[in-house]
């Protein structure tokens, strides 16, 4: 392990990222997809050291900046966080984007980003909006069926959005933070219920976000979420890949047109702006947020030091 990591922080509606722009560890070449399991297999304990306690916390998402297998593109990224390693992350990428503006890396307009699961494109519109264009989406199953202990039958779409999500309109739960214990409770009873029946996504990869739908507090926007991601702790801003999934099952049930606008809200009440264009069977989610650089700092290890590498969970 090296003895100091360079990271910038960020976040986007509330949901923070922690970008390693130097002193990560070397994943070789190759595509993100086989250097993230490089880092899997070889490296995890910097993800241990850069987002768990005592540096970091259950909510923290961390993003290991990493040389493009395409020269054109202007980063290769690898999202991770408390419990292991994420296909996309749509609040990240918008971090991602405005800590490289903050570092002069990209100017407004269009850039590539590369992550495991493809290519997405950033469109820097100024400081610290940020819209992706994410990778392609559709809903792949509706109306699926579960018993959940302690709650009885649920019903919810599966969806990929670049992440595998179970999504839930009917569950009579006011979204809102004063309620947020009977929401973690809720969703992690059902992503158990998933599990021990069987449940997944396609080709058997795990459902490991867990996103309630309800009415907007604001009436210029359209609904309200709140999102149980892998590490069970709650997503602060309103998810860019669960409002991809959203997005995907809007469109499937053909309640929103191309390039409807569809506004968002988290739990805490900060905003997405999504919208799609089909592309065959999927569509491809165009989510626009805002993002904010709070701190630009080195994380030291000390060999010494007790839980230096992270407190394991």
């Amino acid at each position: 392990m090296k003895q100091v990591i360079e990271v910038v922080d960020s976040h986007t509606g509330g949901e923070p990222t922690r970008t390693v722009i130097a002193g990560g560890p070397d994943l070789g070449t190759g595509s993100l997809a086989q250097r993230r399991d490089v880092f899997k297999e070889s490296f995890d304990n910097y993800r241990r050291a850069i987002v768990n306690e005592p540096r970091g916390s259950d909510i923290l998402v961390g993003a290991l900046l990493c040389e493009p297998s395409d020269p054109q593109n202007a980063a290769g990224v690898i999202f991770f966080n408390n419990v292991g390693y994420l296909n996309m992350c749509g609040h990240g990428a918008i971090g991602v984007a405005e800590t490289l503006r903050y570092l002069g890396r990209i100017d407004p307009g269009e850039h590539r980003l590369e992550t495991p699961v493809g290519v997405i494109t950033l469109v820097l519109e100024g400081p610290n909006q940020t819209a992706i264009e994410n990778v392609p989406s559709y809903r792949y199953r509706k109306d699926v069926r579960v018993e959940v202990a302690g709650y009885g039958q649920v019903i919810g779409d599966i969806a990929w959005g670049g992440n595998w999500f179970f999504l839930i309109d009917d569950h009579g739960l006011e979204l809102s933070l004063q309620h947020h214990d009977n929401l973690m409770a809720y969703t992690v009873a059902v992503k158990t219920a998933l599990q021990r029946s069987g449940i997944t996504g396609e080709n058997g990869h795990e459902i490991d976000h867990i996103e309630l739908i309800g009415p907007p507090q604001n009436p210029e926007n359209h609904g309200r979420n709140f999102v149980l991601c892998p590490g069970l702790a709650y997503d602060r801003s309103p998810c860019g890949t669960g409002t991809s999934a959203k997005l995907a099952c809007l469109a499937a049930d053909g309640h929103l047109e191309e390039e409807q606008p569809w506004r968002q809200e988290s739990i805490i009440g900060s905003v997405f702006t999504g919208s799609y264009r089909q592309d065959g069977e999927c569509i491809i989610p165009r989510i626009q947020g805002s993002a904010y650089v709070n701190a630009r700092s080195m994380l030291m290890f000390d060999p010494a030091a007790p839980f230096a590498m992270g407190i394991q969970t």
